[in-house]
């Protein structure tokens, strides 16, 4: 039995379901089509599905930070910062940081 897989990302990035969740609800959603933070966020890096992608993007459960009218993001390169993205922050220019 394999007790290892290989991936091809180069990082992965946690994306706060909770957070996401709440404002999707709200009609508050992220890039052109208002999606999810995490689906939004594999459509603008292109990250393609599963371990065969460049990125691993990945929802996780509630980080108990609960910003107000943001997601929680964290960047495995840079553990020690998380970032909270807003709907209103400029998506593309938030994308490229976690490229």
């Amino acid at each position: 039995m394999k007790t290892t897989i290989r991936s091809h990302w180069s990082h992965a990035v946690l994306v706060c379901a909770k957070c996401s969740k709440k404002l999707e609800k709200k009609g508050r959603g992220f890039g052109p089509d208002g999606k999810r933070l995490a689906a939004a966020l594999k459509r603008e890096l292109g990250a393609g599905k599963g371990r065969k992608a460049q990125v691993g993007v990945i929802e996780v459960p509630c980080l108990d930070i609960c910003p107000k009218g943001g997601v929680v993001v964290i960047d495995s390169r840079h553990p020690q910062d998380w970032r909270i993205i807003t709907p209103d922050a400029d998506f593309a220019a938030e994308a490229d940081l976690l490229r």
